[in-house]
C-alpha cells in the first residue's frame, strides 16, 4: 500500500455505507453515509481520488456479496475485501458502530493488517452458487424425508426391507397410505400426504440440480480439474465438481496450506513449554470441508481398483491416473496403520481427510 496516499474503509450493509477515509499526507479523516449500491460508492470513491491523491479501498466480505469489489476493480481502484474472521480487534473497545467499523477498516488497511479473501469470477459465483444450491436441496429432502418416517413411526409403522428410499421403499410407503395407516384419522392421512409430497418435490428438485451440474462438470473451464479430482477414491463428478468450484484457485494454495485454509488442523493452545493440541479448528470453506470428510471413509475398504475407477481414470490424463492411484494406495495404508493402532474412527476420518486434501490439492495443480 506504500503508492498510496488514502486509505477508504466501507461497512457495507444492504440499504446503507458508511465510508471513512484516511489522508496518510494530511491525517485528515474524511466520513460519509451513502445510500446502498455500487453506483454511489464508486461515485464517492472516484470523488475522494481526485480531491486527495491515489487511493486504496477495503471492505469486510459478508452477505452483500463481492459486486462492489467487481465495480470498483472497473472503474481502475485498488480494493481488499477482507476476511472478517482474520480482522485485529481491540478487546476493551466496547463500543460499535458503522463509523468506527469504517474507521477501523481504513486503519488496518494503512498498516497492511487485513487478510484478503478471493474475490472469485463471476463464472465461478455462478457454479458455486450451484453447487450449494444442490447441497440445500440434499438437506432439505433428508429433513423431509425424516419427518415421513417418523410420522409412521409415532403410529408404530417400521419399514421391514434393508434398503430405503428406492422403489420398493416408495411402493410400500403407497401401500400403506392405501391401507389407511393403520386406521389413522383424517389429520394423520392429511400429514401423510403433506409430507410424501414435499419427499416428491424434494427430490425432483435434487435430480434437476443434480443434471445440471453433471453436464456442467462434463463442459466447462472446470472439467479438467474435476476429472483429475475423481481419479481419487471417494470423490465422484458432485464431489469434484464442488471441490474445483468451491476453491477456485489452487495455485494460491500449497500442500502443507490446504489443510489449515479447510479447518482440517488441530486447534492449539500453547504456552510456556506447555502444548495443548484440540479438535480442528472447523475455519475456512465448510462446504469443501464436509465434502472431504465424507470421501475420506471410503479408503477404509480394501482398495482394487474396479470398473468405476478405471473408467475415472480413462477421462483424465495418465499422470492424473497413476497420481489417483497412488494416493487412493497411500490413504487406504493410514487407515489400516490407525485401524492397527485402534484409533477412535472419526479421529482417523478426519486425519484421511487431511491428507487427502493434499491429495486433491496436487491432482488440481497438475498440467494436463
Amino acid at each position: 500500500m506504500s503508492n498510496q496516499r488514502t486509505m477508504i474503509g466501507l461497512d457495507v450493509h444492504a440499504r446503507s455505507v458508511r465510508a471513512a477515509a484516511i489522508d496518510t499526507s494530511t491525517g485528515e479523516i474524511l466520513e460519509a453515509k451513502l445510500p446502498g449500491g455500487n453506483t454511489a460508492v464508486t461515485t464517492w470513491v472516484t470523488k475522494t481520488a481526485a480531491e486527495h491523491g491515489p487511493i486504496a479501498v477495503t471492505y469486510e466480505a459478508g452477505p452483500t456479496g463481492f459486486g462492489l469489489a467487481r465495480a470498483l476493480e472497473a472503474a481502475g481502484i485498488p480494493v481488499t475485501v477482507a476476511a472478517p474472521s482474520k480482522l485485529i480487534r481491540p478487546t476493551g473497545d466496547r463500543v460499535k458502530t458503522d463509523a468506527r467499523d469504517a474507521l477501523l477498516l481504513a486503519r488496518l488497511l494503512k498498516l497492511d493488517e487485513l487478510v484478503a479473501v478471493r474475490v472469485p469470477t463471476i463464472t465461478e459465483e455462478a457454479a458455486r452458487d450451484l453447487v450449494r444450491a444442490r447441497d440445500d436441496a440434499r438437506i432439505e429432502l433428508m429433513m423431509c424425508r425424516h419427518r415421513l418416517s417418523k410420522l409412521l413411526l409415532r403410529r408404530g409403522i417400521v419399514y421391514d426391507g434393508t434398503t430405503t428410499w428406492g422403489r420398493t421403499h416408495d411402493a410400500w410407503l403407497r401401500r400403506i397410505r392405501k391401507d389407511g395407516l393403520d386406521g389413522a384419522g383424517a389429520g394423520t392421512l392429511t400429514a401423510f400426504d403433506a409430507a410424501f409430497d414435499a419427499v416428491t418435490l424434494g427430490l425432483a428438485r435434487r435430480d434437476r440440480l443434480d443434471t445440471e451440474i453433471q453436464r456442467m462438470a462434463a463442459d466447462s473451464e472446470f472439467t479438467p480439474v474435476t476429472n483429475r479430482l475423481c481419479c481419487l477414491r471417494g470423490i465422484n463428478t458432485l464431489t469434484g465438481f464442488a471441490l474445483a468450484v468451491e476453491i477456485g484457485d489452487w495455485h494460491r494454495l500449497t500442500g502443507r496450506t490446504i489443510a489449515a485454509y479447510l479447518g482440517l488442523v488441530p486447534s492449539e493452545h500453547s504456552s510456556g513449554g506447555t502444548r495443548s493440541l484440540g479438535a480442528i479448528t472447523r475455519t475456512g470453506n465448510a462446504h469443501a470441508r464436509r465434502l472431504l470428510i465424507e470421501a475420506a471413509w471410503h479408503h477404509k475398504p480394501s482398495y482394487r481398483p474396479g470398473k468405476t475407477m478405471t473408467d475415472r481414470w480413462a477421462n483424465s490424463t495418465p499422470q492424473a491416473a497413476a497420481r489417483g492411484d497412488a494416493g487412493n494406495r497411500r490413504l487406504h495404508h493410514r487407515w489400516s496403520v490407525m485401524s492397527a493402532h485402534r484409533k477412535k474412527h472419526t479421529v482417523a476420518n478426519t486425519a484421511i481427510a487431511r491428507e487427502l486434501a493434499g491429495w486433491c490439492w496436487s491432482l488440481a495443480v497438475m498440467n494436463e
